[in-house]
């Protein structure tokens, strides 16, 4: 055991700690809206690895598959600027039909930031769609948020 503290809380919500830089903000020191589908997508890539699905192991399989994004619903509450320490909050909401659901949200401090509903479905290496691999499904229901 490495003895770092987990990246989930007792609700099955992971924790990513990011910093803005530079180059994540526009002309007035802002980030960028764009970019904050960025930090999700780094939110969603580590709580997968944190819960033992990381995309290479995705690729590794026999039956190679991997997560392409349906829908992304994203609502701006305020700016976050240069500098700022943001943290990304994911939650897996499971699995519905060919439908895996998360809810993730980048905080400063407390104060939300900005929140997203993102719908995700497994295709399979050459873009086809397929239904979600039960193991992938199996491994992930510990995580399902709690809250």
């Amino acid at each position: 055991m490495s003895g770092e503290p987990s990246p989930f809380d007792d609700l099955m919500q992971h924790w990513l700690t990011v910093r803005v830089y530079y180059e994540d903000t526009d002309f007035t020191g802002m980030v960028y809206h764009a970019n904050y589908l960025r930090f999700f997508e780094r939110g969603r890539s580590e709580f997968l690895r944190d819960a033992g699905v990381s995309h290479q192991s995705l690729l590794a399989r026999p039956d190679p598959a991997a997560f392409t994004l349906t829908n992304v619903d994203v609502n701006y509450r305020k700016a976050a600027r240069i500098d700022d320490e943001l943290l990304i909050r994911s939650r897996y909401t499971g699995t519905v039909g060919a439908k895996v659901i998360f809810e993730q949200a980048a905080l400063r401090r407390e104060e939300i930031i900005a929140e997203a509903h993102i719908t995700a479905v497994m295709i399979h290496v050459d873009g086809r769609p397929r239904r979600p691999i039960p193991e992938v499904v199996e491994q992930l229901e510990p995580y399902v948020f709690a809250g």
